[in-house]
């Protein structure tokens, strides 16, 4: 009978079991993702996260670009720029199908290892929940919900949202109930949002202890663009606040289960003053094209010779016509509110090197932003245009964010037409302005010019904090794995 010596014994032990898994020992992780949260506003209205700061660090983010909740989501958890991963906005023209779409959820579109996946390639046990960030359908996260409505074939709006596995939904919905699709986005976009995902998040926790947790509370979006980023403002210090305790719920419970803490953003919002209309320039040149659909004019992506996809301060431009690139160019190019054209090499500078990139990408100055509008007339505008709806619209809309300022009973005239829907007639929310687009006092999407006005990110961890000012979006991924992991982990 041969004796195996102890020496034998451990070299068989280091040549058979992965290494990694018994030597990597793993801190849990809580990532509160803050829309619109900039070093500026961490202060007298946010003591939770003020606190957090002064306990470990705070430095401002540098954003990629566009900077944008799909693509800064996409960098955040890739380390890839939008050329890499290839979410270059939050839609784009498909191409292939001739039409262009916004907020998709497969996660299968983003190119790239995420953290997750990552961090479970270093050790096998790492779990992560995913909680309201983007993508979140079909990914390979332990645990994700994201909003996601019904719309049965009556033609009906029904908040819900979609979470895996699947029997967490109804958990969460038993526990919540039905997530509040419409104070997530909208006129009557509030804090209530924001609660259902804390409240979620906290549930998640407690019950599942995940190795890292991503949570999202997207409040203050919806103040700083309708009213701009003044914390002079009454209402944003509100919102501030609110925000403010919900993190602080978060970081307690992250405490109590001796968890690392890391609030981060995807973007800052500047201060803006009105729209550039930059379909409507194309379409007066004779590129962009139109149907007719019962006096409606609908957008004809496939026929026009140039039409650009506006997303916030980005517009996508996409040239069918490649004859008419030079023509394109020079209309942006004296179009007011445009600060930069990117063509060629420009669009590989900027990290915008990708088919599903537009031929030309736009950057507006600081202090407008672009409307997807391409009618001249608003009594043709498309029927859609008028209601809150994401999906049809070929571009961003933070007018939807407004009731109408010419209706003079708001309430009354959305609980009329709510009334109506429930009595069964078919009938549009039409109560979104065509006109007012100077509503709009804050938006995102360029570089800010002040990086104190930029996105943010403070960890309760400041030994794991670079020395440096700034930290780049691109260096999040890494960040969190050194959280996790601790700071001399390799991959």
């Amino acid at each position: 009978m041969n004796v195996i010596s102890a020496h034998e014994l451990l070299m068989t032990f280091i040549l058979f079991v992965p290494f990694h898994y018994y030597y990597c020992e793993m801190q849990n992780t809580l990532v509160i993702l803050v829309v619109g949260l900039s070093p500026a506003l961490v202060g007298e209205h946010t003591p939770n996260l003020q606190k957090l700061a002064r306990r470990g660090g705070l430095r401002p983010l540098t954003a990629v670009t566009p900077a944008v909740t799909c693509t800064a989501q996409s960098s955040l958890l890739t380390g890839l720029s939008p050329a890499e991963h290839g979410i270059v906005a939050n839609g784009w023209y498909f191409r292939d199908l001739s039409e262009v779409w916004l907020w998709r959820q497969s996660n299968r579109l983003v190119k790239g290892e995420k953290l997750w996946e990552t961090a479970r390639r270093i050790n096998p046990e790492f779990t992560c929940a995913k909680m309201f960030w983007w993508y979140n359908m079909y990914s390979s996260a332990d645990w994700s919900a994201t909003p996601r409505p019904m719309y049965p074939a009556d033609g009906r709006k029904i908040p819900d949202h979609y979470a895996y596995p699947a029997e967490l939904h109804d958990e969460l919905d038993d526990k919540l109930g039905q997530f509040p699709l419409f104070k997530f986005w909208g006129p009557a976009a509030d804090i209530t949002s924001s609660k259902w995902i804390c409240d979620a998040t906290l549930h998640i926790m407690q019950t599942r202890n995940p190795t890292l947790t991503l949570t999202y509370l997207p409040h203050l979006d919806y103040n700083l663009q309708r009213l701009g980023p003044d914390t002079a403002h009454p209402e944003l210090q509100r919102d501030l606040r609110e925000v403010d305790e919900l993190c602080g719920q978060l970081i307690d419970q992250a405490d109590a289960q001796n968890q690392q803490i890391v609030v981060v953003s995807e973007y800052g919002i500047t201060p803006v003053t009105d729209a550039v209309h930059i379909n409507r320039a194309l379409r007066q040149a004779g590129l962009l094209r139109v149907r007719n659909e019962k006096g409606r004019e609908q957008l004809d992506a496939g026929a026009s010779d140039a039409f650009a996809l506006a997303d916030h301060q980005i517009a996508h431009v996409y040239v069918n016509q490649p004859a008419v690139a030079d023509k394109v160019k020079r209309i942006l190019t004296e179009l007011d509110g445009i600060e930069h054209v990117l063509v060629g090499d420009d669009r590989a500078r900027w990290g915008l090197d990708h088919d599903r990139a537009g031929d030309i990408v736009a950057i507006s100055q600081s202090d407008r932003w672009f409307s997807y509008y391409y009618w001249l007339d608003d009594s043709r505008a498309p029927d859609y245009a008028r209601t809150v709806d994401i999906h049809r619209k070929p571009g961003y809309d933070p007018v939807e964010l407004f009731v109408d300022p010419a209706i003079r009973y708001p309430k009354l005239a959305i609980g009329s037409r709510l009334a109506r829907r429930k009595l069964g007639f078919r009938n549009l929310l039409d109560v979104i302005s065509l006109k007012d687009t100077q509503l709009v006092k804050g938006s995102h999407g360029r570089p800010t010019d002040d990086p104190q006005h930029g996105p943010v990110l403070i960890s309760s961890q400041a030994e794991l904090l670079p020395e440096k000012d700034t930290i780049h979006t691109l260096e999040f991924k890494d960040l969190m794995l050194r959280h996790v992991f601790g700071a001399e982990v390799a991959y």
